[in-house]
């Protein structure tokens, strides 16, 4: 099964439990023996396995038995900023989102109460 924008939670849940016990199954390990050497219980592992909900450290701790963590970069890669955006910010991050505007009239500049031009 591909995993995909159209599966519910509990369908990825469920898909990525399967591909972690196959993955554990192909070191020929027991979940009690893979959960030790994970640092779990038995039955986190189980539950995991069975595509309940874990907490995140319980699932890097997966990865990091089964040594495929480095799959994290592809899951997850460093984002790239745009040629133009590395341009516009000096090379710095973005360090916050900005809200967006409603319409798409251009913004016109802002100038102090004084410097407004009196019709008269």
């Amino acid at each position: 099964m591909h995993i995909n924008d159209q599966l519910t939670d509990e369908a990825v849940l469920t898909e990525i439990g399967k591909r972690l016990a196959r993955w554990r199954l192909e070191r020929n390990l027991s979940q009690s023996e893979f959960a030790e050497r994970a640092g779990l219980a038995r039955r986190t592992v189980q539950r995991l396995e069975d595509g309940e909900s874990v907490q995140l450290p319980s699932f890097i701790r997966v990865l990091r038995a089964l040594g495929i963590t480095e799959t994290l970069d592809r899951l997850l890669p460093e984002p790239t900023p745009s040629p133009v955006e590395r341009l516009q910010n000096d090379g710095r991050r973005r360090q916050r989102a900005r809200s967006r505007k409603k319409d798409d009239s251009p913004e016109e500049p802002w100038v102090w109460g004084d410097d407004q031009e009196d019709g008269g």
